[in-house]
């Protein structure tokens, strides 16, 4: 059993070597989520000896269950709901048989080559058809990723959890457990449909609705600061998960229906939120990532056997084979198609999935997480390095497109120029002759959505703007103002 300060020096320690090796994972490729699980093993039993996270501790049950709510409140803040309007055919083939025919055919699979019940191997089917986000995280932001796959992955992996989430939780109650993310009186009690799947999504969406009025009120008479905007929109993830576990819901859906009210009503907390705190649930999720790396992942070796890797081999590729027919009649072919089909990796999202049974004290879920992270392990390798690969592979073969600077003058900075600059000021630098460079540094989708431009502005993008600007030559003495929203 891990001690308190062992727990707190585990986040230190997940968010130091995180910052450190930010740059170069991103620059390498090399899948993140590997690192962690390694930096679990150094950690744990079979390294240091450290800590060693099990089932019944009560850190990995709490990182657990925020991390879920924290990967589908992400899920659901990333989706662009206009892309989606207009990709309507491509939503509905990807959530529908692209998700629940890949979910059939490994539930099918663990019914008979594992002798599993049925509900069993639904568990293992929806959690083992959840497209994992933090892995593909790298591609959705590598500039050169075609359009088509980006949006295709990006709706994918923003929305599956949410269509597989219910089953999950109706198969726990067909086996008479409960799915209560933490113990109390009424845990031992299955919620009913209509608590799970009504209250818990409804709750969630006014909690979203509201705290997006109050954030617009206090906006308007006074200011809040961008970065504490970011932290306000994790505080209505947790809020709804609450909100709706203390009444019966689903706190879990609950965070998914805030999320997706804040994407749909908010663009501006929208993009703060991308811009600060989805690093800060990402430290949550490799946290998560470290803490089953000690020990619990690594049971996925010990479940080998010829119908175990068979099961295995047909997870990982039921995705891709039902995709291809899918995203022909959704027209998405040759390229794009292939990389849809392969860049399906399970990760994260499939461990959380598979532990909620684990939690609600099911007989035989551990060896289900053992099976789920056996096939989560050789996705890391096959679709780690896959991504991995096309990385460096295009990074190398595809300079960076050409972009028009605008004429430049050599002259200093002003002094007393200030941190924030108002647009009366930006003219009376301009009718005094300095030379002033106005950066477009808005989120791609609050660009699209604007229907207003800054004249002569320059286009950055917000994730790599110091390396947009050494591409563009931007002087560096020039008066550079930046406008995000």
């Amino acid at each position: 059993m891990e001690s308190f300060t062992t727990t707190v020096a585990l986040i230190g320690i997940v968010i130091l070597v995180a910052s450190l090796l930010s740059g170069v994972l991103e620059k390498s490729g090399l899948p993140i989520v590997a690192v962690f699980l390694a930096l679990g093993a150094v950690l744990g039993p079979y390294g240091l000896g450290f800590v060693d996270i099990g089932f019944d501790s009560p850190a990995l049950h709490a990182i657990a269950m925020l991390a879920l709510a924290l990967v589908l409140f992400s899920d659901a803040v990333t989706i662009d709901v206009t892309e989606v309007k207009t990709r309507k055919p491509l939503l509905w083939r990807l959530l529908g048989p692209g998700t629940l025919a890949p979910a059939a055919i490994v539930t099918v699979s663990a019914r008979f080559l594992l002798g599993i019940s049925w509900p069993a191997s639904a568990i293992l089917g929806a959690a083992l058809a959840s497209t994992d986000p933090v892995l593909l995280r790298s591609v959705l932001r590598f500039r050169a990723f075609p359009v088509v796959p980006r949006i295709a992955l990006r709706i994918e992996t923003g929305m599956n959890d949410v269509v597989l989430l219910p089953i999950v939780v109706l198969s726990i109650i067909a086996v008479g457990g409960s799915v209560a993310s933490a113990p109390g009186p009424g845990s031992a009690v299955a919620r009913s449909i209509v608590g799970l799947f009504l209250l818990g999504p409804a709750l969630g969406a006014l909690v979203g609705w509201l705290g997006i009025i109050l954030l617009e009120q206090i906006r308007n008479r006074f200011t809040v600061r961008r970065d504490y905007e970011s932290l306000y929109a994790i505080g209505l993830a947790l809020s709804s998960f609450a909100l709706a576990e203390s009444v019966g819901g689903s706190g879990f859906l609950a965070a998914f229906a805030a999320g997706l009210m804040v994407s749909w009503q908010d663009v501006e907390l929208c993009d703060c939120f991308l811009e600060y705190g989805e690093a800060t649930a990402e430290m949550l999720l490799l946290l998560t990532f470290v803490a089953l790396g000690t020990s619990l992942i690594w049971t996925g070796l010990t479940v080998i056997d010829f119908p175990t890797v068979v099961f295995a081999a047909i997870a990982l590729i039921a995705r891709t084979i039902v995709l291809y027919p899918v995203l022909t009649r959704a027209h998405v072919t040759g390229r794009d198609r292939k990389l849809v089909a392969f860049f399906g990796p399970r990760g994260l999202s499939s461990l959380l999935l598979v532990l909620l049974p684990v939690f609600a004290g099911i007989t035989g879920a551990e060896r289900l997480f053992s099976i789920a992270s056996l096939v989560v392990l050789s996705s890391v390798v096959l679709h780690g390095s896959g991504i991995a690969y096309f990385l460096r592979r295009n990074a190398i073969s595809s300079p960076a497109e050409p972009r028009a600077a605008l004429p430049l003058k050599e002259e200093n900075i002003p002094a007393d120029v200030p941190d924030r600059i108002t647009i009366e000021e930006v003219r009376r630098l301009q009718a005094a002759g300095e030379d002033v460079i106005i950066l477009d540094a808005r989120a791609d989708r609050n660009r699209r959505n604007s229907e207003t431009q800054a004249a002569g502005s320059v286009r950055v993008d917000p994730h790599q703007p110091v390396q947009d600007a050494k591409a563009l030559k931007l002087s560096q003495q020039a008066t550079l103002v930046v406008y995000c929203a």
